[in-house]
């Protein structure tokens, strides 16, 4: 009887091949689903959730302990620098405080460094001249925001442009290739662009000094009765009046004369 249903089912196979290996197909296929589907639900932890903790604004050692007495995993992304928030503490975790995800996910966080970063403001390889000198105004501003700057001063002094004279980073003057904290005081020196109007102003000012000595001469000489002009005239006023008494002189005598 056995051997009649081998035959039989050997026959069937023999007769209809492709049939029989589209069914094997199907029924392998059919198994893999079932497996990957077991094994996704089994990885994945379907159908549990978990709510992450907030460890924000905690120490970094406290928010490992957190965590991991969840269940959760650990991973720093970054570490950064504020002045609002202790070192070695968490400044920002994702997934974020209260968030639904799967038990035993990985957190990531980003921690405050214990030193402020340091950055080159200048990094032209000449150690020894000032750090951005002669750069404009406006470029200057746009370098130290873009590196991260926040307390920075302008401070004005006598010049012809608008260039930068220095950098100081807490009142020491900054040179290129040097590193400065980027929570370091920054005072910008840089010229105001009065210096050619002054200039001008000066020599104004020297023109019209030099008019007026040249018109108090003239004048000096046209009002001081010892000049030559004046003296004289009266020498010529005294010659007359001398002339004059020695005319009526003579008369006087001829009137005398004549009356005796």
């Amino acid at each position: 009887m056995k051997t009649n249903t081998d035959n039989t089912t050997k026959s069937y196979a023999g007769k209809h091949p492709i049939l029989v290996n589209l069914l094997i197909i199907l029924l392998v296929a059919a198994l893999g689903i079932f497996i990957i589907y077991f094994s996704i639900a089994l990885f994945t932890k379907h159908g549990k959730s978990d709510v992450v903790p907030p460890v924000e604004n905690m120490s970094y050692t406290d928010a490992i302990k957190t965590l991991h007495d969840r269940g959760f995993k650990v991973d720093i992304r970054d570490s950064l620098y504020k002045d609002d928030v202790k070192p070695g503490f968490v400044i920002e975790q994702f997934p974020k405080a209260n968030s639904v995800v799967k038990p035993g996910r990985k957190i990531f966080l980003y921690i405050n460094a214990v030193h402020p970063k340091e950055v080159v403001i200048d990094d032209d390889n000449h150690p020894m001249d000032d750090a951005l000198r002669s750069f404009s105004f406006r470029s200057g501003m746009a370098k130290l925001q873009e590196l991260g700057f926040k307390n920075v001063k302008v401070q004005y002094v006598l010049g012809d442009n608008d260039c930068i004279v220095k950098i100081l980073a807490n009142g020491v003057p900054v040179k290129k290739m040097q590193k400065v904290p980027v929570n370091a005081a920054i005072i910008v020196q840089v010229y105001d662009g009065r210096l050619a109007a002054l200039r001008d102003s000066l020599q104004n000012e020297e023109l019209i000094e030099a008019q007026g000595e040249r018109i108090s001469i003239s004048d000096y000489v046209d009002q001081n009765p010892y000049t030559g002009a004046s003296t004289s005239g009266s020498s010529y006023s005294g010659t007359s009046s001398t002339s004059a008494s020695s005319g009526s002189s003579s008369a006087e005598e001829e009137e005398e004369l004549e009356y005796f």
